[in-house]
């Protein structure tokens, strides 16, 4: 345990691809275009995920 180095722990992004697929796929039946509004939730999410994930890298 000597060796290692005391550093934040790391933000998690993930959680923001399931809820925007989820989201996506429900606004998405509301107007009878379910999978877009999935295909367009996920890559909102991905969107979202990628940017915490690089202000994460910034961070250390």
């Amino acid at each position: 345990m000597s060796g290692t180095e005391n550093s934040p722990p790391r933000l998690a992004g993930g959680i923001f691809i399931a809820l925007g697929l989820l989201i996506g796929a429900i606004i998405g039946v509301a107007m009878d275009q379910p999978s877009a509004g999935a295909v367009i939730g996920m890559a909102i999410g991905i969107v979202i995920a990628v940017a915490i994930w690089v202000m994460d890298r910034k961070r250390r």
